[in-house]
């Protein structure tokens, strides 16, 4: 690449102070990073550090067993930039974060230092952006996903900068984005763990047939009932087609998996209001996704998700939160891959009171979820949004014709 070469480019979106500075200059990667290769500890004694995908940031890397004393690491600082070799094309990039100072790392996830003409923020959205890191990844990997994109790859990879003031407008404007994200998502998360904590109250404990807590209206009304599950609900399991992904038609049905949505296909084999639980799945114990989901309408359903039918809604919505806040473990099988068949299933008891009771639990619970539902959608409009300001903020590199 022609280092003397001279192509401009401009934002779409520009702060008003900027509109008359000149465009974005373009340069390399390598004019503002170099590379760190401090000697560290070998990887049965260093503190190691990991960088999550989809631009989720650096982390401690906990592990449950010891690392070979073969492997070399390297000591890193917090504010350099890290990226890993193998995870380029799923976004893997971070800051390394104050608290993470001294950490280490392998060459596998290598780390630079930032010089003082580019703004560690402002490259880091740089970079975080598809157009940049699927565009200039998959040139230099050859379309080959399970190569690393080396060191003197990345260094040669070209970027576009305008002045340090304007760095920094860029930077300031998306972090302050950032924090309100973060802030709402905590928000979110408050939100489910009071409604997690209402149905430890709400339902009776293990072993008891009473809960905690109950409407001034229903107490002393009695015992709650408890049984398997199989006796609360109809199975539907036999009427589950999967269909490969090379014989999906696409269509406008939802086409449901263990996790939810997975594909849209055309036709439908359930028209109706069913409750969905995980049939196998790493889900079933990290808990990522609801174990249990409402499905309704004409939809599909393969063989990952058990599907039940109910004599009314306020039961499936009781059962559907009772089996996203239980501990499932003793119904599980497998140890690679976790399942909840379907003898284990129906053996899971469901303690339900009358139906007066269940109704007025399940307004309380659905109160609960709409916030829930919608604070998870502003979070998720705000992401939206800075997904806009980033694409206009930045220029587009496609306009360079490259």
């Amino acid at each position: 690449m022609n280092k003397k070469e001279k192509i401009t480019l401009v934002p779409k979106l520009r702060f008003s102070e900027f509109n008359k500075e000149e465009a974005w200059e373009k340069t390399n990667i390598s004019d503002y990073l170099h590379e760190s290769k401090v000697k560290g500890n070998k990887g049965d004694t260093a503190k190691k550090l990991t960088v999550k995908l989809w631009g989720q940031g650096v982390f401690e890397k906990k592990e449950t067993l010891n690392g070979s004393e073969n492997t070399q690491y390297y000591r890193r600082k917090s504010g350099q930039f890290i990226y890993s070799k193998l995870d380029f094309l799923n976004q893997a990039f971070g800051i390394i974060p104050d608290h993470l100072d001294g950490y280490e790392s392998t060459v596998d996830l290598p780390c630079f230092d930032i010089n003082e003409n580019i703004n560690a923020r402002f490259l880091l959205e740089y970079v975080q952006r598809t157009s940049f890191y699927k565009r200039y990844g998959e040139m230099a990997d050859g379309g080959r996903k399970a190569r690393r994109i080396q060191v003197d790859s990345f260094l040669e990879f070209p970027i576009y900068t305008p002045n340090l003031k304007e760095q920094q407008k860029i930077a300031d404007c998306l972090s302050s984005l950032d924090d309100l994200i973060h802030a709402e998502g905590k928000k979110l998360e408050a939100l489910k763990a009071h409604k997690k904590g209402l149905m430890q109250k709400l339902f009776p404990a293990v072993g008891e047939t009473v809960p905690e807590w109950r409407f001034p209206e229903f107490r002393g009304s009695g015992k709650w009932e408890i049984s398997p599950l199989s006796e609360v609900c109809k199975n539907l399991d036999s009427r589950r087609v999967p269909i490969a992904e090379k014989d999906r038609k696409k269509g406008s049905t939802p086409y449901f998996g263990a996790s939810g949505i997975v594909d849209y296909v055309d036709g439908f084999i359930f028209d109706e209001l069913l409750l969905c639980v995980s049939e196998d799945g790493a889900n079933l114990i990290s808990r990522t996704y609801p174990i249990a989901f409402s499905i309704s309408g004409k939809t599909w359903v393969n063989n990952h998700a058990h599907v039940l039918k109910f004599e009314n809604n306020y039961t499936q919505v009781l059962v559907e939160s009772y089996l996203n806040n239980i501990n499932l473990s003793e119904f599980l099988t497998g140890m690679a891959q976790p399942k909840l068949n379907r003898a284990k299933l129906d053996t899971i008891p469901i303690p339900l009171p009358k139906e007066k009771e269940q109704e007025k639990i399940t307004e309380c619970l659905s109160a609960l979820d709409t916030l829930i539902t919608e604070q998870a959608e502003k979070i998720s409009n705000l992401k939206s949004h800075k997904k806009g300001l980033v694409q206009g903020l930045f220029p587009s590199i496609e306009e360079a014709g490259e």
